[in-house]
């Protein structure tokens, strides 16, 4: 029988982080689930493992200049972090407010666009868009040291108001020109053609250099300007606080933190939702952190109907399975393949496609992801020294004396690893498998026997059904 108040627990350790171990699920239970939604919403010491640790261990992860040390450092941050919202909230506005390394060859850039989320993730909207229109790397993805006060680029300000904030149909062309104006003067203090002030500004005027934002203000229109029927010499901070404050913004920012820490999909039930969060949106001063909390303690969230509702995205898939199994705490070589696992399934680290971020749901899977995807988490949980597995073991063992039946171990497992709920015919099939050698006797197993291996070999199966690819 499942136990429903771990099955919630796990549920929200799902969405809101990267799932979790039974024994922190029993100790998140303990303290309640409101009491556990606040300390995800307000992180403090994520205790990851540490810089100067890695580096002695990782050279490529000393500069992390390149895009796969990069990534592999961020995969260490997922899987070791006792903060798991912060990095999931991180991951979320790097799809959402998407830069790519392929256009900026500097992945330490994109590193500290990714500190910048998770110091103002939780925070004011208003805040957060101010801090990423400073950000370098967005500067450099999407042009705006290009727009100047005689000569507009209005890229930036173009993918602000429709992927960023609002959503195409909220705003005319002539909001794109304004906003353009806006955000001239925005750009880096050390610029390739600002080179001859390179001995203050940076030893390495080219190459892979860590920029830094810099107002100029000989280069800002300082002129009268009409936005969003507001008019105003605006620079751009007037014009992040109008956006932040318009309707559309609350719907646009709600409905995709619904789709991706609820429900792919949004029916009714999710809209009413939705307009539960705007109204949190504006009676907060648009605080992110309010709008997640409306909804993780939402009867909706908490309901049957969102659990297993989303498809797993790859950062997702991978980070929980690691942490489930318990690898990659320590100084691990092979971390760069993990990282790059998820690129297989379609979402590298650094790399998304597109400024549209990835695309998500369904289009996570299709023949050759899916592969991948069984392939990777079904390795982790078959190795049996993997701590988080030996655990799995040690409290199977526990159970019914130690000797279980095929249907007992079969539940059991299941119950482990989520608890997860498969389809009749799916746990047939498990069952089916597990009665092949009988029942198993864990009594006095020893390390990696044959008792341990068939647990091993059901993990692995278990993780490849199709119920753990959701979340």
């Amino acid at each position: 029988m499942i136990n429903q108040d771990i099955a919630l627990m796990a549920h929200l350790m799902r969405r809101a982080g990267f799932g979790a171990t039974r024994d922190e699920l029993e100790g998140a239970v303990a303290r309640g689930y409101e009491a556990v939604v606040e300390d995800l919403l307000y992180p403090t010491d994520p205790q990851n493992l540490p810089d100067d640790i890695i580096r002695r261990y990782h050279t490529e992860q000393a500069e992390l200049r390149l895009s796969d040390g990069a990534a592999a450092y961020w995969m260490y941050r997922m899987i070791t972090t006792r903060c798991p919202l912060e990095e999931k909230l991180a991951l979320f506005w790097h799809g959402l407010l998407a830069t790519g390394y392929v256009k900026l060859n500097q992945a330490r850039a994109l590193l500290n666009q990714i500190d910048t989320f998770r110091r103002n993730g939780l925070d004011s909207f208003s805040n957060l868009l101010a801090e990423i229109s400073r950000d370098p790397a967005m500067i450099i993805w999407l042009d705006n040291h290009d727009n100047h006060k005689d000569a507009n680029n209005e890229n930036y300000g173009r993918e602000l108001l429709e992927l960023f904030s609002m959503g195409i149909g909220n705003y005319t062309e002539q909001d794109v020109k304004e906003c353009a104006r806006a955000f001239t003067g925005w750009t880096l203090g050390n610029a390739e053609y600002m080179a001859m002030r390179a001995s203050r500004d940076s030893i390495w005027p080219y190459s892979r250099i860590a920029w830094h934002f810099e107002y100029r203000e000989e280069d800002h229109d300082d002129g009268e300007k009409t936005f969003l029927g507001e008019t105003g010499r605006f620079n751009g901070e007037d014009i992040v606080a109008i956006i932040a404050r318009q309707e559309s913004t609350a719907r646009f920012v709600s409905t995709r933190l619904f789709q991706y820490f609820a429900a792919d999909e949004v029916d009714e039930d999710g809209e009413k939702v939705i307009e539960e969060m705007i109204r949190s949106y504006f009676d907060s001063g648009q605080e992110i952190r309010s709008v997640l909390r409306t909804l993780f303690n939402s009867d909706y969230f908490k309901s049957q109907k969102a659990r297993f509702a989303r498809v797993k995205g790859p950062v997702e898939l991978v980070v929980g399975g690691v942490r489930l199994a318990g690898s990659y705490t320590t100084p691990t070589q092979g971390i760069d393949q993990v990282a790059r696992q998820a690129l297989y399934m379609g979402q590298g680290l650094l790399q998304p496609p597109s400024v549209e971020g990835w695309h998500e749901g369904l289009e996570w899977v299709d023949s050759g992801a899916l592969v991948e995807r069984v392939n990777f988490v079904a390795h982790e949980m078959a190795n049996v020294r993997n701590p988080g597995v030996k655990r799995i073991i040690e409290r199977l063992a526990a159970e019914d004396g130690g000797v279980l039946s095929p249907e007992s171990l079969v539940d059991h497992c299941l119950d482990l690893l989520g608890p997860i709920i498969v389809a009749d015919d799916t746990r047939t099939a498990l069952i089916n498998y597990a009665a092949h050698e009988g029942d198993l006797f864990l009594t006095g197993h020893q390390s990696e026997d044959e008792a341990e291996k068939r647990v091993g070999e059901l993990l692995s199966l278990a993780t490849a059904t199709r119920e753990f690819q959701l979340a």
